[in-house]
């Protein structure tokens, strides 16, 4: 998308105009003009001066974004987001109440208060008049944007709102003069009674005071757009503008423009990482919460990242510079906020067809109520104040910004606590879904085995078991040795060396340690070289019940103990859980283990439904039937879940850390945290809701405002007078504005407040595909060799690669593969297939 800053809109129309008219530019696939940031988004293949060409044609002006010089110490996008509005707006205010003031004490405060004035103008009821022309001439004078602006638009046939205000106050100064030149006329004839009636019709100060009005709203509601992009300029100030370079021996302060990728860097304590690295030599505390939210400093070591913009507490790092400029972290943040802010969410589409039409249709509305009031009886002046009071009371621009301001908050609150979306869309829909879908491995556990449990034979210590196992486990490469030299490391238990150490594929392990043979493996296998318990048996069938894995250890011929290891799941799921459930959503686990491991993790995570010995490329197929029955957020780690998460209706990549740029996904979590996935979609339901007020506020505000101006309710003692219509226009953005800011005050991580959505008429996955199920044809295969989830994964992966099988149900502790076909395949290719992995295939039936 490229980004194009455009000046001169004033209101949702103008807006509307140039998104037309880029958008009829050939080449041009896509157009999204935003109000409140002044922006422009564009995709296709059309030349940059095409649609600069086609924007001045509109009327208004337009740059690519970023090209202008930013002002010193400031970043292109800082500058392009300083609110360059609201101190000409102050001066323009300053300057028109100081002659309004002065108006408003010779129009009303003389007139209706006979509040003194000087001996000259007594009596001199033109010498009155003209003053008021004059004063109300320097106010529109210094108001004259609101006139350049209006006529031009008129001129190009695309109203806005300053066509409304400059037709209003332009209407009361004319009838004015022309009521002056009447008055002037009655006293050059004696007529007292003439010039007493005429100059009750002088409307200078409404000419005067709409402008002023005006100008106050606009003021106000440019401070208030300003904070609704703090967020955003906040994320801007954390970029470092310099760092320290090692250069031949020597350390070198340098602009951060001048980094290159493969430079080396130093931070020491309390300094800013200036570009995101690797970390070559020290260690250090890094503060990561400018980037994820999380205010727990995280320890990073030599070969760990760090990102730019994060804080080095504690320790001198030495670093390579790996991405530089607008590859960083902190830029790709900066730049998903910011492309967000320029595109359109769904329900901005109905304020931009009302948008549209609306100018014409109040102008509309205007002429033909002073036309009625005229046929009616009344005086010109009566019907003029009605028309004008029309065209000063309605605002295009409440409703132009009602969805803006509130996505632009929205994304900035989500981009402080981690939650970045892509697209004003993903923003709004996200709230919508009705199933949320968790790949089980690094979503809803840790994605790393750890030890659970250690059962020492009796007579034998834990410490002793831990030392067997240490020592044996030291040479393997399997995941699951990795988790018990994590526990010794942890108890700062060494491990010895060993000899004959020998790998047996899929059975476990060999070796000798002090004269004394030592196996490790799965229960099958050690039961194959000695008796067990019936006491070990049921302990390690319980724990295998419970998802995890036993792993029994021998000495000679003699158990020695089990240690069990397990993915464990994360503090947070359980709790996250319960809040998706707690908002009326129906959470399914997605997962590659057999069905008992599987359902033991989704009864400790208290999940809906499980969905087990799903590899990563059936997920595309799950999460297709589960769209079927309803709205689908799918949440993964966005690399091997890519094309589950693009299928999804929503995709949702968790822990992306420094990798933000997840194309598969719609929303991009920075934390490995779950309780972010109920946040995020508490927080686009609460946009949402803003969203709805401000149109409601919008539209209201005009289908009351309209009628009462134009004196629909005169009977009932209502009717407008224009100042007042001017000041409540003046207000109604502000309000809007301001009601979108109450958003930086959501509690995203608070559950009291949660509100169940309309269930998806939900039947189980097994339910729904039992059917196909029944009718394939199966074969049931006996493997020998298999002691862990990791194995059934290698099997089923390459099972599943097969054209011809369609899924496979493989267990390790049944030592079976059920694997269910499309088609003819012979049973020696299936052998040779599992064969291929070091595994042995007893029978196929």
């Amino acid at each position: 998308m490229k980004q194009y800053t455009v000046t001169g809109m004033s209101c949702a129309a103008c807006s509307a105009r140039v998104e037309k008219a880029v958008s009829r530019v050939p080449g041009v696939t896509s157009c999204s003009v935003s109000l409140l940031t002044n922006s422009m988004g564009v995709e296709g293949d059309a030349s940059v001066q095409s649609i600069i060409s086609a924007v001045e044609e509109a009327g208004y002006g337009a740059s690519v974004k970023g090209e202008h010089t930013a002002a010193p110490g400031q970043s292109a996008g800082e500058d392009s987001l300083k609110d360059r509005e609201t101190p000409v707006l102050k001066r323009r205010l300053i300057a028109s109440l100081g002659f309004l003031i002065v108006l408003m004490y010779f129009s009303m405060g003389h007139m209706m208060w006979s509040w003194p004035i000087p001996a000259w103008f007594e009596g001199n009821h033109v010498a009155m008049g003209l003053l008021q022309l004059v004063l109300a001439g320097i106010i529109m004078v210094i108001n004259q944007k609101f006139f350049v602006n209006g006529f031009k638009s008129l001129w190009h046939r695309a109203p806005n709102m300053d066509t409304l205000v400059a037709l209003g106050s332009m209407a009361s100064f004319v009838w004015s003069v022309f009521a002056l030149f009447l008055m002037t006329d009655a006293q050059v004839n004696m007529d007292m009674d003439g010039v007493m009636k005429y100059m009750d019709e002088f409307y200078f100060e409404s000419a005067a005071m709409i402008l002023t009005l005006i100008t106050v709203g606009k003021m106000l509601e440019a401070r208030s757009k300003g904070k609704t992009t703090d967020a955003l300029k906040s994320l801007m100030k954390l970029a470092p503008k310099t760092a320290v370079l090692v250069r031949e021996g020597r350390e070198v302060t340098v602009p951060i423009e001048q980094v290159r990728k493969g430079d080396i860097f130093v931070v020491r304590p309390g300094e800013n990482i200036p570009v995101d690295g690797i970390v070559l030599e020290g260690s250090s505390a890094v503060n990561e919460a400018a980037l994820t939210g999380e205010s727990i400093p995280v320890d990073k070591a030599a070969g760990d990242l760090v990102s730019a913009a994060t804080i080095n507490q504690s320790g001198f790092i030495r670093c390579e510079a790996s991405r530089v400029g607008e590859d960083t972290t902190l830029s790709q943040i900066i730049k998903m906020v910011s492309d967000a802010a320029a595109t359109k969410a769904p329900i901005a589409k109905i304020a931009d067809r009302v948008s549209g039409v609306f100018v014409p249709i109040v102008i509309t509305i205007a002429v033909v109520t002073t036309i009625i009031w005229l046929l009616l009886g009344r005086e010109f002046a009566y019907a003029l104040a009605r028309g004008i009071s029309v065209l000063v009371i309605s605002c295009p621009c409440a409703l132009g910004l009602a969805t803006p301001v509130a996505i632009m908050v929205g994304n900035g609150l989500g981009a402080k606590n981690g939650i970045l979306f892509k697209t004003a869309v993903s923003l709004e829909e996200t709230g919508k879904v009705q199933i949320v879908a968790l790949d089980k491995t690094g979503t809803i556990t840790s994605g790393e085995p750890e030890v659970t449990d250690v059962l020492p034979a009796s007579g034998v210590t834990e410490a002793e078991l831990i030392r067997m196992a240490l020592a044996l486990e030291a040479k393997s490469e399997h995941p699951l040795a990795k988790a018990i030299l994590k526990k010794g490391k942890e108890l700062s238990m060494p491990s010895e060396e060993v000899t004959d150490f020998t790998a047996l594929p899929g059975n476990g392990l060999s070796a000798v340690l002090d004269g004394q043979i030592l196996l490790g493996g799965s229960m099958a296998f050690i039961g194959s070289k000695t008796a067990l318990s019936r006491e070990m048996k049921e302990k390690a069938e319980a724990l295998a019940e419970n998802g995890k894995t036993p792993l029994l250890f021998m000495r000679e011929d003699q158990l020695i103990g089990i240690i069990a290891v397990a993915d464990t799941i994360k503090e947070d799921s359980r709790e996250a859980v319960k809040q998706l459930q707690g908002m009326g959503i129906h959470v399914v686990m997605l997962t590659g283990d057999n069905e008992r491991t599987a359902k033991a993790i989704g009864r400790q995570a208290g999940v809906d439904e499980v969905i087990a010995g799903v590899l990563p490329d059936g997920k595309e197929n799950v999460i297709r039937r589960l769209k079927e029955q309803g709205k689908t957020a799918m949440v993964g780690d966005g690399i091997n879940d890519a094309p589950a998460l693009t299928r999804a209706d929503m995709g949702i990549a968790i822990g992306a850390g420094a990798d933000v740029a997840v194309d598969a996904a719609d929303v991009v979590l920075m934390k490995s945290t779950l309780s972010d996935v109920p946040a995020a979609i508490r927080l686009s339901r609460a946009t949402l809701r803003n969203i709805h007020e401000n149109l409601f506020w919008a539209f209201i505000y005009n289908i009351i405002g309209i009628p009462l101006a134009a004196g629909v309710f005169v009977h009932f003692g209502l009717t407008l007078n224009p100042m007042f219509g001017a000041a409540a226009m003046s207000l109604s953005s502000f309000c809007v504005v301001s009601n979108a800011l109450r958003l930086n005050f959501c509690k995203l991580y608070d559950a009291r407040r949660d509100k169940k959505v309309k269930p998806a008429n939900i039947k189980h996955y097994k339910e729904q595909s039992g059917k196909e199920g029944n009718q394939a044809m199966t074969k049931t295969m006996k493997i020998e060799g298999m002691m862990c989830g990791h194995c059934e994964a290698r099997v089923k992966k390459v099972l599943e690669a097969l054209a011809q099988v369609e899924s496979a149900e493989v267990s390790h502790e049944a030592g079976s593969a059920v694997v269910t076909l499309n088609g003819e395949i012979a049973d020696d290719v299936l052998k040779k297939t599992v064969e291929d992995q070091d595994y042995k295939v007893i029978s196929i039936q």
